[in-house]
C-alpha cells in the first residue's frame, strides 16, 4: 500500500487500466480508468450528480479543472459538438488517460489534456466545469480557485459539484466573499452544485 494520492504528479501505484462505462446528458462513455487516478473503475457519486443536476455547458472554449482520466471534459465535448475542451490535472497518468479515452471516443479534435503550466496564460474560456480535488487541503483549493477563475471571459461562469461534508456551503460563501458571486444550483445525496460567475464587461 502506498501513500500516493490521485493528485500526486507521478502516483507510483501499479498501472492496472480498468474500463467502464457511464451515461452524461444522454449519451453513453466507454471510459478506461487507472489506478493511482481518481474514480478507478466507476463514475463517481459527485460527478454523477453534476451530470443528473445540470445542463451541459453551451458552445465555447470550456476548462475541465483536475479532469482525472477526462469524465467531465469528454462528456462536455460528446453532448456539445461546437465546445472545445482543455482539461488540466497535475496527475501525469491521468492525463495520459485522458488523452487516450478522448481518441477512443474520436473526440481528440476537441479535446485535450495537459499539465496547467501549458496553457497560455492569456488563454481564457467561456466555462470551467469541474470535481475540484478539495483533499488537497483548503489553502491549496483556494489557490486553484483564486488562479483560474480570473481566466473566466465577461460573463462566463463555473460550475463545481462539492460534498456537502467537504464543505461545500463554507466554500460557497468564501467564493463570494472573494468577489466571485456563487450561487446553488441544485443540492443532492449530500452534495451541492456551485455556479460562479463572472460580471459581463
Amino acid at each position: 500500500m502506498t501513500g500516493d494520492h490521485y493528485f500526486s504528479a507521478d502516483p507510483a501505484a501499479p498501472f492496472s487500466r480498468e474500463m467502464f462505462t457511464c451515461e452524461a446528458w444522454g449519451h453513453e462513455l466507454t471510459l478506461t480508468s487507472g489506478a493511482g487516478v481518481f474514480s478507478k473503475g466507476h463514475l463517481d457519486h459527485a460527478t454523477a450528480v453534476l451530470f443528473r443536476e445540470t445542463e451541459p455547458p453551451a458552445q465555447g472554449q470550456v476548462l475541465d479543472l483536475g479532469c482525472g482520466y477526462g469524465v467531465i471534459g469528454l462528456a462536455v465535448a460528446r453532448a456539445v459538438p461546437l465546445a472545445t475542451v482543455t482539461a488540466v490535472d497535475v496527475n501525469e497518468r491521468a492525463l495520459l488517460l485522458a488523452n487516450e479515452n478522448a481518441r477512443a471516443l474520436d473526440l481528440d479534435g476537441r479535446f485535450i489534456a495537459c499539465r496547467p503550466d501549458q496553457v497560455p496564460a492569456d488563454f481564457t474560456f467561456d466555462e470551467i466545469w469541474s470535481n475540484p480535488p478539495i483533499r488537497i487541503g483548503k489553502p491549496a483549493l483556494h489557490e486553484l480557485l483564486l488562479a483560474w477563475l480570473p481566466r473566466l471571459r465577461p460573463g462566463g461562469r463555473a460550475v463545481m459539484v462539492v460534498g456537502k461534508n467537504l464543505g461545500a456551503d463554507s466554500l460557497q460563501r468564501w467564493l463570494t466573499g472573494q468577489g466571485w458571486p456563487t450561487v446553488r444550483l441544485a443540492s443532492a445525496k449530500g452534495f451541492r452544485v456551485l455556479e460562479v460567475r463572472r460580471a459581463s464587461a
